[in-house]
């Protein structure tokens, strides 16, 4: 009667408390999510429900196991979970509070989406474009997740995104080629832009630092990627630290607008 009891003494901060809990585990998966890593965070929490099952039975035995178990995993989820983790601080870190509530717009399921301004077709027209001519080119598209630290390594704008203004930056002979650009609701923040590269990662013998580099910043943040190759013209597309598959610009398109919202 006692345990009923209890349950029934419900109070606004256990609901605050709760709510928390559910926001903070729906982020976890969503950063995991379509990683091996959701595979690890799914056997953590079924462990974890064991453990709690042996506390409240009293079975001493197997509920101090699973404790020790519990009490010194922390170091192997820091391992395990390294670019989880830093995805997570580098999202609270690099969020600005009162420019528009970027912070609150993580927890899409507490709120209404707001569109991303960033004109897709322009883009994907422009990649287009330095596809056909073999022109090699970078572009990160800026989602959440705030990229002012990698501005500096770089020279920072404020442009509008239009074809011409893309083209006319990685045109082979321009200065500002080299590197990469990031856009944020359809401005060019920054051109010449060094981004971290990946080296862990097997990747097809026909992608190169272009693609290496797609693949770093877009595994470390939530934005996205686009990599036109300069050898065979083809345009890829990297989300999550991963290559992305599609069949034909409409559905790439489609897929950068949802993304993005």
């Amino acid at each position: 009667m006692n345990i009923f009891d209890d349950l029934l003494k419900f109070t606004v901060i256990d609901i605050v408390d709760v709510v928390l809990v559910a926001a903070l585990l729906y982020y976890v998966y969503k950063l995991v999510k379509g990683t091996v890593a959701i595979n690890i965070f799914i056997g953590i929490v079924i462990v974890y429900l064991i453990y709690l099952v042996t506390e409240t039975l009293q079975m001493k035995m197997l509920s101090r196991i699973l404790g020790g178990f519990m009490s010194v995993g922390i170091i192997a989820l820091i391992v395990v979970f390294q670019q989880e983790i830093r995805k997570f601080l580098l999202m609270v870190g690099s969020t600005n509070i009162s420019k528009r509530g970027k912070f609150f717009r993580q927890f899409k399921f507490l709120q209404t989406e707001t569109a991303n301004e960033t004109d897709v077709d322009i883009i994907l027209s422009a990649c287009n474009k330095m596809s056909a001519s073999k022109t090699g080119a970078l572009i990160v598209l800026e989602h959440n997740n705030n990229l002012d630290f990698l501005t500096t390594t770089g020279d920072e704008m404020n442009i509008k995104v239009t074809q011409p203004i893309i083209e006319s930056i990685f045109f082979k002979n321009s200065p500002l080629h080299d590197g990469a650009i990031i856009i944020a609701n359809n401005i060019v923040k920054a051109t010449r832009v060094i981004l971290p590269v990946n080296n862990d990662k097997t990747l097809p013998s026909r992608f190169g630092l272009r693609h290496r580099a797609a693949v770093g910043i877009t595994e470390r943040t939530d934005a996205l990627a686009l990599a036109v190759s300069e050898e065979t013209g083809q345009i890829s597309y990297f989300k999550d630290g991963d290559f992305v598959m599609f069949h034909d610009t409409n559905e790439l398109a489609e897929m950068i607008r949802k993304d993005l919202n």
